[in-house]
């Protein structure tokens, strides 16, 4: 309840940031009231979405700053200069916004209020407000859910394709003769391609700035080739491997129940980074006849197994890795309880000492998203049926199962977004991906001596 309050706290906060700064540019324009008037449509588009979906909670202060970079951009091609207003790139913030946020209907409703925005600017140009939001609405289309540079750039190419033919449309209910085709459509064409060129070059500036990632960047980062994974390659082969089983499984866990599948594949490719650190005292990498933790004590074991949370988060700190990759870090255990060791200290407990449960729970915190959420299942499931003696059908979707309810039962989904629903079609998913890969091997025969 805390945590909401201070988010609400926080958005009141910017979003009032955000009505100062426009209404100083509205004003700016000349348009204060008809500036102002559509901001608040825009700000209350966006508060009733927030409130509808806990998966879309925005940022008031980037978007604003969006909307001014676009306002004043206009104004001053406007003011300043005799350059053609159909070459003012609509389509790039559309485009931009619909990378950033990943949601269409946000980058169609900002093209919308830009649109109109620039089309009062220059007098109330009605022919240019259609052209620039068609623009607009078709780059959203065309780069949502990119993955590639090279979508973008053919999103650029649609875009002032279809502006100049928008353009040649009004151009011949206008009366303008044929000749003059070409240099009038040449304009509208020329904004796509310069607004795909602009998205490309300056996507990684936003990135950085708003402290978002996009598609595009979340596949760099699953490059097997990045230093952590290389790393994770060859002093953590085990952790490599079972992260890569985490990542299949999250991803087509997270498509069954409408989450973002990239993003939690690469953020299970780096969950277990902190390994790194001391590698041999994890079950995955080690000798199946010893173990690092025979000669340790259960309160030592604990910290050792523990840090790696706390070690993985400064490696991917030290790597610059986006924020979110470092939140699947931080919550891939959330406040579970390390219960082996807890058990072991129980065992070994001495008269004089009280082990609390508490001091063997992770820090956390718990999941606050889907996709940190089935990234905690995910290794704890997997983890769970690879420790199976007799991995059958059977045994899988049982421990599976109880994986799944023991988290639950625990709170540890209590700050995330799944229905019982979901865990229903995770757990499906999980044992059919589980069951195929760890399922018990025919015995073949020996053959026989002649």
């Amino acid at each position: 309840m805390k945590t909401k309050l201070n988010v609400t706290f926080k958005n009141c906060i910017l979003s009032s940031a955000g009505i100062i700064a426009l209404v100083f540019f509205a004003s700016f324009s000349g348009l204060p009231l008809v500036g102002l008037f559509l901001f608040f449509v825009f700000s209350a588009y966006l508060l009733i979405i927030s409130a509808r979906s806990e998966d879309k909670k925005y940022n008031f202060l980037p978007l604003s700053l969006l909307f001014l970079i676009g306002v004043a951009g206009s104004k001053l091609l406007f003011t300043h200069t005799q350059i053609s207003p159909y070459l003012f790139p609509v389509a790039f913030f559309s485009m931009l916004v619909a990378l950033l946020y990943h949601d269409l209907e946000l980058a169609l409703i900002f093209s919308v209020s830009l649109s109109v925005f620039v089309g009062l600017i220059y007098g109330g140009d009605l022919y240019l407000f259609c052209v620039l939001l068609i623009g607009g609405i078709l780059g959203a289309i065309f780069v949502w859910q990119a993955r590639r540079r090279s979508k973008i750039v053919t999103a650029g190419f649609l875009v002032g394709l279809a502006q100049a033919i928008c353009v040649l449309t009004l151009l011949r209910r206008l009366g303008v003769q044929s000749p003059a085709y070409l240099k009038f459509c040449l304009i509208p064409f020329l904004n796509g391609i310069i607004a795909s060129f602009l998205v490309t070059g300056l996507l990684p500036v936003f990135e950085f700035i708003f402290k978002v990632f996009t598609n595009i960047s979340l596949l760099e980062l699953a490059d097997f080739n990045h230093p952590l994974l290389k790393r994770l390659v060859l002093e953590a082969p085990g952790t490599y491997h079972h992260s890569l089983m985490v990542g299949n499984l999250a991803e087509i866990a997270c498509e069954e129940v409408g989450a973002n599948a990239l993003l939690a594949r690469v953020g299970a490719y780096y969950h277990d980074i902190g390994k790194l650190e001391k590698p041999e005292y994890f079950s995955e990498n080690q000798d199946c006849r010893m173990s690092k933790h025979d000669d340790l004590s259960a309160s030592m074991s604990r910290l050792v197994i523990m840090d790696h949370v706390k070690k993985g988060v400064e490696l991917a700190r030290k790597n610059r890795l986006n924020s979110t990759i470092i939140e699947f870090i931080m919550q891939h255990h959330g406040t579970s309880l390390v219960y082996y060791f807890y058990r072991k200290a129980l065992e070994a407990n001495n008269v004089d000492e009280d082990v609390q449960q508490e001091v063997y729970r992770y820090p956390g915190p718990k999941p606050q998203t889907k996709e940190a959420a089935i990234v905690l299942l995910a290794d704890s499931a997997e983890a769970a049926c690879r420790a199976l003696d007799e991995p059958t059908a059977g045994r899988i979707s049982d421990m599976v199962h109880r994986v799944i309810n023991n988290k639950f039962i625990d709170g540890q989904l209590d700050a995330c977004d799944l229905t019982l629903r979901d865990l229903e079609k995770i757990a499906t998913t999980f044992i059919h991906i589980l069951g195929a890969f760890y399922h018990t091997r025919v015995d073949y025969p020996e053959p026989k001596k002649m």
